[in-house]
């Protein structure tokens, strides 16, 4: 097995909204809020859903790895619910080896609801379900062993359980990845993510806006030199300044592709890692694993959802 994915098996449903409807029920644009149950109704009731399939960050990336013909595996928890079932054969039709065995929860499969501003951001509220209740019993070794690669998502860490998952799988791995995901999921757990990013992992996925908090950094040279001295593979994406890998003290920086279409920008992130882990996993150089990042994110912002195809 390539790569195997550990995330939050979330639902997405994508519905247009106007900027007012952000403000009218106090969301930031272009972040994740996490919501309960009963929040999540209130906010999709009278919504028109453009379309719902089984998202999550990290399941996003495995399906766009699974689309460019690599073995490709996740793990993620669901109930054994209408949901559950619907979000399991979303993957496996993807040619995605689905690595959980799903029983009846008491708590439901997680939703996410994707809302799409007429400027293409993107907004999501997400009520996590039982996705966030990941555990080590949940992370199987043999399929972890039988990897080249994990890739995890911040969005899955927590305190508790979620912790002690995300340890055993960097315990077992043959090499790591992981996305930081939000800017406020690094606000909430900066030290251990930083710790991850210091001692843990060997691929970090992030954005400027991410990177920068998780650093404290004022300007992108700070970012730099923190990953001259990071002595890992630091990824990182600029939206219209194009993306940067730093690997000790080589610097490669790739453009983005202009004149695009945009209608949403869903994915994004997701299908950038894809394009990159492909490549990493391909042994095609940096630049040209920047390359097909940049590829695949510049296709999905060009469609609604997260999907290829």
């Amino acid at each position: 097995m390539k790569v195997l994915g550990i995330g939050n098996a979330i639902v997405d449903i994508i519905c247009k909204v106007e900027d007012n409807f952000l403000l009218k029920n106090n969301l930031t644009k272009s972040t994740m809020k996490l919501v309960n149950e009963k929040e999540f109704k209130q906010l999709i009731s009278g919504l028109n859903i453009e379309r719902t399939i089984a998202g999550g960050s990290v399941a996003n990336s495995i399906v766009g790895l699974s689309q460019l013909k690599n073995e490709v595996s996740f793990i993620g928890k669901i109930s054994d619910d209408g949901l559950g079932k619907e979000y399991e054969k979303s993957l496996t039709e993807e040619k995605v080896k689905y690595c959980y065995d799903k029983k009846i929860e008491k708590i439901p499969t997680g939703t996410c609801l994707i809302l799409v501003t007429p400027d293409s951001e993107r907004t999501m509220c997400a009520f996590l379900g039982i996705a966030g209740k990941i555990t080590p019993n949940d992370i199987n070794e043999n399929f972890v062993k039988q990897s080249d690669l994990v890739f995890l998502e911040g969005y899955l860490w927590d305190e508790g359980a979620p912790k002690e998952a995300f340890d055993k799988a960097l315990s077992l791995a043959k090499k790591s990845a992981m996305s930081l995901s939000d800017k406020f999921c690094v606000i909430r757990h900066k030290e251990n993510f930083y710790d991850l990013v210091k001692n843990k992992l060997d691929i970090i996925f992030a954005n400027e806006q991410e990177i920068k908090e998780l650093i404290n950094a004022k300007t992108f040279d700070d970012v730099i030199q923190f990953g001259k001295k990071l002595h890992k593979l630091l990824v990182v994406t600029r939206s219209e300044k194009g993306s940067v890998a730093i690997n000790g003290s080589e610097i490669i920086g790739v453009e983005s592709q202009k004149d695009l279409k945009i209608i949403d920008l869903t994915g994004a992130g997701d299908l950038f890692a894809a394009g990159f882990l492909h490549g990493y996993i391909n042994k095609m150089s940096i630049r040209e694993s920047l390359q097909k990042g940049t590829e695949m994110a510049s296709k999905i912002i060009q469609k609604i959802g997260a999907r290829l195809n």
